[in-house]
């Protein structure tokens, strides 16, 4: 019985740390998941503007083409109204023949993860597409 003093006191430690690490891998994941929520909403609307980027020209002359200058700006214009674009890692807006698609990029540094892992953060990418329709 004398050599197991202190046995309990060390397992419920381990158990401590366990759960310590359980709840920051559980709070860290739900911000991931928050930020690629915001992330993905970001780019849809973003997207969504740059689809009405058409030319007007083309449009006259009956046929819905994008104007891609005119798309990203729209696109970009978008963005810059989410207090949380200036902090991206990346955007990214291309316009191929009458698709906008817009690729957002953040990395979400853990917080109770980082006692074990100090320095690590999760990479949260995001693509959104669209195209004009016409309605009639």
């Amino acid at each position: 019985m004398n050599g197991e003093r202190g046995s309990i006191t060390l397992w419920v430690l381990g158990l401590c740390v366990a759960l310590l690490f359980l709840g920051g891998l559980s709070l860290d994941l739900w911000r991931a998941v928050g930020d690629r929520r915001e992330l993905a909403s970001m780019a849809d609307a973003a997207a969504t503007a740059g689809a009405n980027g058409v030319d007007e020209q083309q449009l006259r002359a009956g046929h819905l083409l994008l104007d891609p200058a005119r798309a990203e700006q729209l696109a970009r214009a978008t963005l810059a109204e989410f207090p949380h674009a200036g902090a991206l890692a990346s955007v990214s807006i291309s316009v191929y023949g009458n698709t906008v698609t817009v690729t957002l990029r953040d990395r979400v540094p853990f917080s109770l993860l980082g006692v074990f892992m100090a320095g690590q953060q999760f990479d949260v990418t995001v693509h959104a597409s669209a195209v004009p329709q016409e309605r009639g």
